[in-house]
């Protein structure tokens, strides 16, 4: 069985954050995401050869001073989340 995931992300729509944040929460968002897959395993809907068009994570909650490292490792796991059926 492989165990390769490859996870494009084309667009990653955040509101209410700094522009100046973007990289540190796109960082902590790949390294969130890799702990994820590494630890909880691949979800079932991303069997062998299965291409998934789009994902709406939906939302999560923040605190107003949450550093961008904190977000990305909120939106990593509203992004796995929403990988499981």
């Amino acid at each position: 069985m492989n165990n390769n995931v490859e996870i494009n992300i084309e667009e990653l729509v955040l509101h209410g954050f700094a522009p100046g944040d973007r990289y540190e929460i796109g960082n902590s968002l790949e390294l969130e995401l890799v702990r994820l897959f590494t630890e909880e395993g691949v979800p079932g809907v991303m069997s062998e050869n299965s291409n998934v068009d789009g994902l709406v994570a939906g939302t999560f909650n923040t605190s107003a001073n949450a550093k961008a490292k904190s977000i990305g490792i909120q939106t990593a796991e509203s992004v796995y989340r929403g990988f499981k059926p």
